[in-house]
């Protein structure tokens, strides 16, 4: 399991709940065509809006009337309403403070507060880093990947899941600001160390490429945020010609679904991404036309693989645009629609679930890789290449 400190929303951590990116409630006002009103599809809607069906406005009506009666006798609005959507049996529904949810918009957006480190944990439970920022707090204190992190503010954090981590970093439970500072302890071969750090507004760097031997292009995704389906096409147009492309979409958590879209444009020459339902309504997303769609690709999933980044796994496969090796992915394929709560913070309710170009489910089953492998995957991928080459 990998994480880095950027999204991480403590409430839904608490909870237990896997940790991914929401499809926008665009999704619910999108058109047959798959056409958003927005790119980066924030144009979320109320639960009063008239293309939101009786059942999910009266869903989303439950719990801000149990807000609303918490603000009234003097107690906490965000919990009364997190056990209204804990009764409901919601199992993506989630519940954010106003701040909360301004960071997660913003993180959205390729920006986050932080200290610019990726972490996994190991098989022993134990936090490594496995990338660091560049220009980042982390980078500035000489933080390297394969260091191991012991602490943070002296909280001991072998054996915690690596989002409560991430958590810790982010300073989430004090919504921590830019400037406020984290103590870490650090831990090189048999040297030991403590450094104190200054969380920064930071950039994400969700698109990465790198270039193997025979040309083959990877293209790395962590997330689907705001801008990085037109990165995915402009790395597949700069590509080497006729070389093949790796796109790695192991750990990425999901995020934008137009940004999804996009990125299966980049790889298809029009046709259906995937088909949803908002209360039983039907609707459909659609890729653009003039993608590349000759050269050889391969897709990298895990089980850390989730929501949109399983809609764009889910439509390479079924159109045979891609072979998808490594390990079934987590199974994730539920809509969400964000409301404004009483007192400012935001519930966000499932409203309904994906599907595949093929009409498979995905949410709870996640999608199976053609070529199933858990160590040496990229190797295996550049094998996948060599023979669709010839």
């Amino acid at each position: 399991m990998s994480g880095r400190d950027l999204f991480c929303q403590p409430r839904r951590i608490r909870r237990g709940a896997a940790l991914t990116l929401v499809f926008t409630s665009v999704l619910v006002a999108g058109a047959a065509t798959g056409s958003f009103p927005e790119a980066d599809g924030r144009d979320r809607k109320s639960s009063s809006d008239p293309t939101i069906s009786a059942a999910s406005a009266s869903r989303h009506e439950d719990v801000a009337k149990a807000a609303e009666e918490a603000m009234a006798d003097g107690q906490s609005p965000v919990e009364a309403a997190e056990r209204a959507v804990s009764r409901s049996g919601d199992r993506w529904g989630a519940v954010y403070s106003e701040g909360e949810y301004e960071e997660f918009e913003e993180a959205l957006d390729g920006r986050y507060t932080g200290v610019g480190l990726w972490a996994r944990s190991d098989r022993d439970g134990r936090i490594e880093v496995t990338r660091v920022a560049s220009g980042s707090p982390a980078a500035a204190a000489g933080i390297h990947k394969g260091d191991r992190l012991r602490s943070v503010d002296g909280a001991k954090v072998d054996g915690r899941p690596v989002t409560e981590v991430v958590s810790l970093l982010r300073g989430d439970a004090k919504d921590a600001a830019a400037g406020t500072t984290v103590r870490l302890g650090l831990e090189r071969g048999t040297r030991a160390w403590d450094v104190t750090l200054r969380r920064a507004r930071l950039s994400t760097d969700d698109v990465t490429e790198r270039t193997l031997a025979g040309g083959i292009t990877v293209i790395r995704i962590a997330a689907f945020t705001k801008g990085v389906g037109e990165r995915v096409r402009t790395a597949v147009r700069q590509a080497p010609a006729g070389a093949g492309i790796v796109l790695d979409l192991r750990g990425n958590s999901g995020g934008l679904v137009a940004e999804a879209v996009t990125a299966a444009s980049a790889f298809l020459d029009g046709g259906l991404v995937a088909t949803y339902d908002v209360d039983g309504e039907q609707r459909a997303l659609h890729a653009e036309a003039g993608g590349d769609t000759t050269r050889p690709l391969v897709a990298l999933v895990d089980g850390g693989t989730m929501s949109a980044a399983e809609l764009l796994t889910g439509a390479l496969q079924d159109r045979g645009r891609a072979v998808v090796v490594g390990s079934r992915t987590f199974g994730k394929g539920s809509v969400q629609m964000p409301s404004r709560l009483p007192d400012g913070s935001v519930a966000e309710l499932t409203v309904g679930h994906y599907r595949t170009p093929s009409g498979r489910g995905v949410d709870g089953a996640g999608i199976t890789p053609d070529l199933e492998a858990d160590r040496q995957v990229l190797e295996r991928a550049e094998t996948v290449l060599s023979g669709l080459g010839r």
